[in-house]
């Protein structure tokens, strides 16, 4: 093990919940929100209703479109939904894995505790998508082409009206069948990439950066078909959506009673490779997302336990 210095950044924050539920709501909001457009982008290329960007050649010519027909703010809808969610999210998924991590390692670092780590992204999964999942219900319907919604306040409220509190948890099965494999790579990419850039496991800023880049993207890429049978679901209008909008109306007239349901359409309508769509623009998103949140998380960490380290 390192000095004084190294002992205290690695000992301190694992005992110190406050620190972690600090540095994991920052986090969270930075990993959310910088990259948003393309997660706007990737939700209308993944969605089956009627959209010019299904058509562009590349996640960047789709972001243009989206501004060139509908403004500079529009691929920015939505954004607040997902900073009110990601915050307590992020800061529940940050304090689990740590707390779990710490449990099942003894409080250890090295390659022999891979599943330890898959198994802490896990728990942390099911509780950070407990939390987010009503506000990806409503950044996504926000995000979307001809949507209907003039704030995100406005889409929870009429979800809410047309299709009752299930419609905010009716992908909660597909969210945790994409994201646990996704956390799991994940936190095992970055603790494997950690171990390789920075053995010492002291606050290297290069390392937390491009660690979680390399992390996030591998397991974007790898739990992409998931995320599209999500977004299918996630995007489905009710019923009784306004039919004086024809394109809204026509997409309300198919429902997805599951996973199943939503596999099969997607294959009836685009095939395998509609499993695929949005990968560029979600590993685009995902790279620089996870890179910006483990560097915030560990900076703020690091930060939060020195100054409690020299408080107490």
């Amino acid at each position: 093990m390192g000095g004084g210095g190294e002992d205290e950044y690695e000992s301190l924050p694992t005992h110190s919940i406050p620190v972690h539920l600090a540095a994991g709501a920052l986090a969270g909001a930075v990993e959310h929100c910088v990259m948003f457009p393309f997660d706007s982008v990737k939700t209308r290329m993944q969605s089956l209703c009627p959209c010019p960007e299904t058509k562009c050649p590349t996640p960047v010519h789709s972001l243009m479109s989206i501004v060139k027909r509908e403004g500079w703010l529009r691929p920015l809808r939505g954004v607040n939904a997902v900073a009110a969610g990601s915050m307590p999210a992020h800061a529940l998924y940050f304090t689990v894995y740590e707390k779990m991590k710490a449990f099942l390692t003894g409080n250890t670092a090295g390659h022999e505790h891979t599943l330890a780590y898959g198994a802490s992204g896990v728990v942390a999964t099911l509780i950070h998508d407990a939390v987010m999942n009503p506000a990806e219900v409503v950044k996504q319907r926000m995000q979307m082409a001809y949507s209907p919604y003039g704030s995100s306040l406005e889409c929870a409220r009429c979800v809410y009206n047309r299709e009752g509190i299930a419609a905010f948890y009716r992908s909660y099965t597909t969210q945790l069948a994409m994201n646990i494999p996704f956390q799991s790579i994940h936190f095992m990419g970055y603790e494997f990439w950690q171990h390789v850039l920075n053995p010492e496991h002291k606050y290297d800023p290069k390392s937390h950066l491009i660690a979680g880049g390399l992390a996030g993207g591998l397991a974007a890429a790898l739990t992409t078909p998931m995320d599209c049978v999500k977004t299918v679901l996630n995007t489905q209008q009710a019923a009784e959506a306004d039919p004086s909008n024809r394109r809204i109306f026509l997409q309300a007239r198919y429902r997805y009673r599951g996973i199943s349901d939503a596999v099969r359409t997607i294959y009836s309508q685009r095939g395998i490779a509609g499993f695929s769509c949005g990968l560029q623009a979600r590993v685009i998103f995902q790279v620089p997302a996870t890179a910006l949140s483990w560097s915030v998380y560990e900076l703020f960490k690091f930060m939060l336990s020195f100054e409690g380290g020299h408080s107490s």
